[in-house]
């Protein structure tokens, strides 16, 4: 054998010991963060990029009516909704079989709170969700760059002032013109998480009627679609502060300034808390609910976990 083809041998049996499948830490709370930031990477490239396509980009491209049509049926939010549905379907499929693809810190504290999931993984989860939301932002912004730049031009939009918060809105929320201060938008978030949270406990409890033939991914990529189609328009409906704060401070560094942090949008100003703790909270009710009115009556009815459910994924299993 050559002496060549005797160290690629051994530089790839490096790689698989400290990197590749051999690597000890893949089977630690670091290879679970691993999967929650390309999770989150996928749901924000699919999730920001279809509002990149309805802000930006058809428009831009010759697409639409004119260059700089938006929002002027409701086929643009339906665009809009299908597409996180799917985002979040992919992002669940990517990152499952590892971490349970929470893909959302307020998913991460409630499964803290309420169903066992260790407080010591929270803060390498929640990090990694933002990571993986910061750069698929970037991701996207790489790719819609130059639509972005003609629509604001169009629009004499200048970036960072208040004329640019339809193009800021392909990273992160903002609340609509007729809320004047943060309590409608905070109730609003916390509503649209505290459904999210608690309809995703009743998917994935196996005592009640979890989806068979890993079909969950798909049921709660619905479950995000209704929410976006049902309480959408007051905030964006962020229900997951990974999924607004990485890519708000994606674009803070793109040069929307003061609109992406603090979040100043002259009816509401410093708004980038909100989609955090509205979200946080809204998730650990989701949960006491659902707790309180179903999974307790099916403990006490002496309902047995289906036996015919695969699940995968050691956060997942740590779910039941």
């Amino acid at each position: 054998m050559s002496e060549t083809a005797t160290e690629a041998r051994g530089m790839t049996g490096v790689w698989h010991v400290r990197m590749g499948a051999g690597a000890a830490w893949r089977k630690t709370v670091w290879g679970e963060g691993l999967s929650e930031f390309l999770g989150c990477f996928v749901l924000i490239a699919f999730g920001d990029g279809v509002v990149a396509m309805a802000v930006a980009a058809l428009n831009q491209s010759g697409r639409a009516a004119t260059d700089h049509t938006i929002f002027l049926a409701s086929g643009d939010w339906l665009l809009i909704t299908w597409g996180w549905c799917i985002a979040v379907v992919m992002a669940i499929y990517v990152a499952g079989g590892i971490s349970g693809a929470h893909i959302n810190p307020a998913v991460t504290i409630a499964l803290a709170v309420r169903r066992g999931f260790p407080w010591t993984k929270v803060p390498l989860y929640i990090f990694a969700q933002v990571a993986g939301c910061f750069t698929g932002a970037a991701l996207v912004y790489l790719n819609y760059k130059d639509a972005i730049k003609s629509y604001e031009h169009v629009t004499h939009a200048v970036r960072g002032q208040t004329s640019s918060i339809a193009s800021y809105s392909i990273f992160a929320t903002f609340p609509s013109g007729y809320f004047h201060n943060p309590v409608g938008p905070f109730i609003d978030e916390l509503i649209g998480t505290a459904l999210l949270v608690g309809i995703v406990f009743a998917i994935i409890d196996d005592r009640n009627l979890a989806p068979k033939g890993n079909l969950a991914p798909w049921i709660i990529g619905l479950l995000v679609a209704a929410i976006g189609m049902s309480f959408g328009a007051n905030t964006g409906y962020a229900i997951n502060p990974a999924r607004d704060f990485g890519p708000r401070l994606f674009a803070w560094f793109a040069g929307w300034d003061g609109v992406a942090l603090p979040g100043n949008y002259g009816n509401v100003n410093w708004y980038w808390w909100i989609p955090i703790v509205a979200c946080i909270v809204g998730g650990i009710i989701g949960g006491l609910v659902y707790d309180f009115f179903i999974q307790q009556g099916l403990m006490a009815r002496g309902e047995p976990p289906a036996t015919d459910i695969e699940v995968k994924g050691e956060a997942v299993e740590e779910l039941s």
